[in-house]
């Protein structure tokens, strides 16, 4: 990682540590630790964490911490059957170089956020929220901000 960045501590406490309880259930699951896992009060460190399968914590579970949960798949089908039966659906990175088949892959996939080459992330420009238990609707943009408008109708028959 480079020096320039810094990452700030998470908001509270206990927030660092259920997201090193779930990094920890995850290794002793098989996972493996590629970079990072340390915790001092509410900062914890970036992290990487490979071989991320079907009933880890951290596959089961969302996180919330500058941790990064790798999973590799042998094929398209196992990758979208096993994405499709996750319980949560805020958003999923895909880390391609194949952008044709990156934009094939979008319109199975459950999330309400994907990127590509990117880490998941709010923008205020862009609609974000997630699915199934992860929530609905979305917030930011214009969409964000109509979820919080009224709209009345009003029918007069004359």
């Amino acid at each position: 990682m480079s020096e320039s960045c810094q990452i700030e501590p998470l908001a509270r406490v206990d927030l660092a540590e259920e997201l090193e309880d779930q990094v920890r259930r995850s290794l002793h699951a098989g996972a493996s630790l590629e970079l990072g896992g340390g915790r001092s009060q509410a900062y914890f460190e970036s992290t990487i964490v490979s071989g991320v399968e079907e009933g880890t914590s951290l596959w089961s579970e969302e996180t919330f911490g500058p941790v990064a949960a790798i999973s590799v798949f042998k094929d398209e089908e196992e990758m979208i059957r096993k994405a499709r039966h996750r319980t949560f659906g805020l958003g999923i990175t895909l880390c391609t170089q194949n952008m044709a088949w990156a934009g094939s892959i979008i319109p199975k996939l459950e999330e309400g956020d994907v990127f590509i080459n990117e880490m998941v992330k709010s923008d205020p420009r862009l609609p974000f929220g997630g699915v199934k238990s992860s929530g609905y609707g979305r917030e930011l943009s214009k969409e964000g901000i109509l979820a919080f408008v009224n709209t009345k109708t009003v029918f007069i028959n004359h």
